[in-house]
């Protein structure tokens, strides 16, 4: 998608505007009416600010209502051997932010009752019918299994109740995969990996939504790529958004980078990506900070977006609520420190968790209203949707360990930002 770099104030001019506005049809931005009374800085220089003070290399941000872009900004380098400058259709590896994708592939054929939530999803994988839990550890370290009591369910799959966990934020997993030398192992093993704990019992984050794919590819006859091409991607207009990134499209691909020990950022090889063995429903697609606002703008209009109907609006009301009753939700412990830093998005609240959507049952200090649908992906990208306020955004940045101090305390910069500058609903763009 040609979108055209925001303005050195970060907001689009009235010429511009009209040009991006046919190359992406995104309606409006807040060009023509300034927000009122904003109480702090705007959203260009607290970004420009954060990655200047913070040394992060490039991110792209947006926000969007359900119809028109609000804001619109890119800052930095592509990467920084060239020095070529990031553009708001760049393109990034979203990693996790896959995973609302894949939930919303899987509730089609939850409304199409070709599948159902709380069916044995071993009905339609039959892999998943004899599975073992971690029951503890030997002296010399040795798992110690035994066979699972529980089923595990398409509902345990999408809220990680099931019990399939991450060894970077899971200590029984990080034992038994340190043990078994199967460290960062496909998740999509055969036979699976052992569940942590008995479905149901607990939540922690983990692999259930790459079987949630698996299901998906299963049931429908297609793999995942062909599926969420024809069922998603495609009728929301985002045609940057793949497992695969051609070779024509390199050139815009922003290169990561990784946190060393000494605290500078390493930038990591540029090179084409290889087309993937396996479609993950977990993680693995590339996409543009715009392709996702279209994804998100659909939650937005509750099933549809500009006339386009990918799910149906009571679906999309399931997913926005808490399915996990008073277990707590995304707070993790990290044990592989050069992937994660500790994870506490919400610091003082107690999350909760929807079908593919980290929900706030609090509202954020100065930002996001309780009710709000959000997660991120581990190479620093985040979102959140505010029904709300009718609001969502995006903060797309590209280097490791995810939730670095300064990844986190930008994103917390911005979404005050947003908020403070939200015009007054006498200056919002017309529909």
């Amino acid at each position: 998608m040609g979108i055209m770099r925001s303005t050195s104030r970060g907001r689009l001019s009235r010429r511009d505007f009209a040009r991006v506005a046919i190359a992406a049809g995104t309606g409006a931005v807040w060009a023509s009416a300034a927000p009122t009374a904003p109480s702090g800085p705007s959203i260009a220089e607290t970004l420009r600010d954060g990655v200047n003070k913070r040394g992060i290399p490039a991110i792209v941000a947006l926000v969007a209502t359900g119809e028109k872009y609000l804001y619109t900004g890119a800052f930095g380098k592509r990467d920084t051997e060239t020095g070529t400058p990031i553009k708001l259709d760049s393109i990034f590896a979203i990693a996790s932010m896959t995973k609302a994708i894949t939930t919303t592939a899987a509730m089609q054929l939850v409304e199409q009752g070709k599948v159902r939530l709380d069916e044995p999803v071993a009905a339609h994988l039959p892999q998943l019918n004899k599975l073992q839990v971690i029951a503890g550890f030997e002296a010399n370290g040795e798992p110690k299994l035994r066979p699972a009591t529980k089923s595990v369910t398409l509902r345990h799959l999408l809220t990680h109740t099931s019990g399939f966990a991450y060894d970077t934020w899971n200590e029984s997993m990080f034992k038994y995969a340190s043990k078994t030398g199967t460290i960062g192992a496909p998740p999509l093993n055969e036979p699976p990996a052992p569940l942590a704990f008995e479905p149901g019992a607990a939540w922690q984050y983990g692999i259930g939504i790459d079987w949630a794919g698996k299901l998906v590819e299963t049931v429908s006859n297609m793999p995942l790529e062909d599926y969420f091409q024809k069922y998603i991607l495609k009728p929301l207009g985002m045609n940057d958004t793949s497992f695969i990134v051609p070779p024509q499209k390199f050139d815009r691909l922003v290169t990561g980078y990784t946190r060393q020990a000494d605290g500078t950022l390493k930038q990591n090889a540029r090179v084409q990506p290889d087309p993937p063995k396996l479609f993950l429903g977990g993680g693995g697609l590339y996409s543009t900070a715009a392709d996702y606002v279209h994804f998100m703008q659909m939650i937005l209009g509750r099933g549809s977006r500009r006339q386009v109907q990918v799910l149906k609006p009571t679906t999309v009301t399931e997913m926005s609520k808490n399915q996990i009753g008073m277990l707590g939700a995304g707070k993790l412990k990290t044990f592989r420190p050069e992937r994660s830093a500790e994870v506490d998005l919400h610091p003082g609240a107690t999350d909760r968790w929807g079908l593919g959507f980290l929900l706030n049952p609090t509202a954020y200090e100065g930002g996001r209203s309780s009710g709000s649908l959000a997660w991120a992906g581990i190479n620093n990208t985040y979102y959140w949707i505010d029904p709300k306020k009718g609001i969502c955004a995006v903060l797309m940045m590209q280097f490791l360990p995810f939730v670095d101090s300064e990844a986190v305390g930008l994103l917390g910069d911005f979404e005050r930002a947003v908020y403070a500058n939200l015009p007054a609903e006498k200056d919002k763009p017309s529909a």
